[in-house]
């Protein structure tokens, strides 16, 4: 599951790139055996961001191939949830088996929905970016699938002069892909629906998502590999629960009391029963 705001950084085009990846893979009888995957997906984008919003159409359009292919269809399904809210989230949170937190590294302020996933039992798919970071550190690296570029070495590809076209060429799958894409073959023989998208991941890709793209996947193996395993994989959603304290609201209020609104505690005297009831009688 990957439910949050729609943007660039969050990358949620990552995802629906490995959806891709895993649909062209079955239909050419290549890891046939991989276990079957429900992709949920949900979010809003701002009224004006044009690439979030076609980000959202093309979730919606890779779905509408892959949810229809007869040979595909129990293997592969994708789920855009409407209207994204704190009521939906209530349903999704509990629900999941994986936690997709896959922005790119430094771009994430803090996060708090891969927070509410990991509480729940969700194993964590991300990059070393914002709450990430501290859910491993919590929960144990073993329990933890990370991938993709430190924000360290996200800095010194774009200083160096990050080249996504050349990822592009040098990545059969991955520009298999984009030429999916980009030739209409999710908007039904529209070839001009998703350019904009595919020409700033082509020759800007701000957010390195080629550059994280074959981590990505191959970190995809590893969750598959893992779910087989029942035992192992309920055992590590146990200790993503159970190792969850940190980030309970008690502790947060608890820091900002002392260490930002520097206030302390006022002790309140609790009644008891007997002196409830005398004060009744009285």
């Amino acid at each position: 599951m990957q439910v949050k705001r729609i943007h660039e950084y969050k990358r949620q085009h990552l995802n629906i790139l490995h959806v891709i990846a895993l649909y062209r893979r079955l239909k050419s009888g290549v890891d046939t055996d991989m276990q079957p995957r429900t992709f949920i997906f949900g979010g809003k984008a701002a009224p004006g961001y044009h690439l979030a919003k076609l980000m959202i159409k093309l979730i919606n359009s890779v779905g509408d191939v892959v949810n229809r292919d007869p040979e595909i269809r129990d293997r592969i399904k994708v789920v855009f949830l409407p209207n994204f809210s704190v009521t939906n989230g209530q349903k999704v949170y509990p629900a999941a088996d994986l936690s997709e937190q896959v922005s790119t590294a430094g771009k994430e302020a803090s996060g708090t929905g891969n927070m509410k996933f990991s509480m729940n039992g969700a194993l964590t798919i991300g990059t070393m970016d914002g709450a990430n970071i501290e859910i491993r550190e919590e929960v144990g690296a073993e329990n933890f699938f990370l991938f993709g570029l430190t924000a360290q070495e996200v800095s010194d590809l774009q200083a160096r002069g990050y080249q996504p076209h050349q990822y592009y060429e040098r990545n059969p799958e991955l520009k298999d892909i984009i030429d999916l894409i980009r030739g209409g073959f999710f908007s039904r023989g529209d070839t001009e629906l998703f350019r904009p998208l595919i020409g700033g991941l082509l020759h800007h890709d701000p957010y390195l998502l080629f550059a994280d793209y074959q981590s990505y996947v191959d970190c995809q193996r590893q969750v598959d590999g893992a779910y087989r395993d029942v035992e192992h994989w309920t055992k590590m959603s146990i200790l993503n629960t159970a190792r969850s304290g940190k980030f309970s609201s008690d502790r947060t209020i608890r820091e900002y009391a002392s260490q930002i609104w520097k206030v302390k505690p006022v002790p309140i005297q609790l009644l008891s029963q007997a002196d409830v009831r005398a004060g009744l009688m009285q």
